[in-house]
């Protein structure tokens, strides 16, 4: 068995940290609303980072599931967009470093790369992993963007869950959680809920939410100025889009119906064991794809 550092490499020296709090966030598995993607984008254009450690792509990626981009110019390849597993320093808006660790899902040796995390975890000394991706649910556009919150030791969790005992496809993140949790470590994740009419655009008010979620739970002075103003011409769009439109209303007023009755009455445990007659996801999205289709303008997407 390999040992765990043969799976990473340092760029540098490691910093002196105290407790650092370690955020990850991984492309390739459910990430409705592209809410880890739109936060990790928006912390690595606004805060100032630099590499800590690299982890070996050639070992954890399927290039022929996922081939990496290249560019062929003329007669010659000019450019190959090799893929990237980093673990990167950042300091927030008064100074206080962490870490974010991005890039995409390891296709293979998920054990052997939870390993190297958790090596590197004890080797830097984190003091909190916390983990964000965004899930499509039955929820309307119009009310408060909510999430499911999952932990290694239920004090950390402050939030009602929407849900009992499920069984999910896996994923990188949920076996490091984990793991972290079987070692004593704390970590935990936040599931964005995202209406599933829009999980497949880009949906600012999702990452807005988990971004408040991540400043409510570390203490991170974080900058959100930029995401707010994208969630707020996102949602005017979506606004204007859905205005007008009967059909599109009355799904969008039965899924308010359905959270409404759901946020009113704590005693019930799970939004998704309603009887209620609503619509289905399907049925739903094929009334937005008909409703967007017949559209004069462009897609309201971002």
């Amino acid at each position: 068995m390999a040992k765990p550092e043969d799976l990473y490499e340092l760029d540098g020296d490691l910093p002196e940290m105290t407790g650092p709090v370690l955020l990850h966030s991984l492309d390739g598995f459910v990430d409705a609303g592209s809410t880890g993607q739109l936060v990790r984008e928006h912390l690595l254009e606004s805060l100032e980072h630099r590499v800590v450690a690299r982890f070996d792509v050639d070992a954890l990626i399927d290039y022929r599931a996922r081939r990496p981009m290249m560019t062929y110019d003329r007669d010659h390849w000019a450019d190959y967009q090799a893929p990237e597993l980093a673990l990167r320093l950042f300091h927030d808006e008064v100074g206080t470093p962490f870490l974010l660790l991005a890039g995409p899902e390891p296709d293979r040796l998920w054990e052997g790369f939870t390993r190297a995390v958790l090596h590197l975890v004890e080797r830097i000394g984190v003091g909190l992993v916390v983990g964000v991706h965004g899930i499509p649910m039955g929820v309307p556009h119009t009310r408060p963007v909510g999430m499911t919150s999952h932990a290694t030791r239920p004090e950390l969790i402050t939030s009602t869950s929407w849900f009992d005992k499920v069984q999910v496809p896996g994923s990188a993140a949920g076996l490091l959680e984990f793991r972290l949790g079987e070692a004593g470590h704390d970590a935990l994740g936040f599931a964005v809920h995202v209406p599933h009419y829009l999980a497949q655009a880009a949906y600012p008010a999702a990452a807005v939410a988990a971004l408040e979620r991540i400043v409510a739970t570390t203490g991170l002075v974080l900058p959100t100025e930029a995401l707010r103003d994208a969630a707020a011409k996102t949602d005017a769009d979506i606004a204007e889009q859905v205005a007008g439109n009967a059909e599109v209303e009355k799904v969008v007023q039965a899924l308010e119906q359905q959270y409404d009755a759901f946020a009113g009455a704590a005693e019930r445990e799970s939004l998704l064991a309603e009887g209620r007659d609503m619509p289905t996801a399907d049925e739903i999205g094929a009334q937005f794809e008909r409703f967007l289709a017949e559209q004069d303008g462009p897609d309201p997407q971002p």
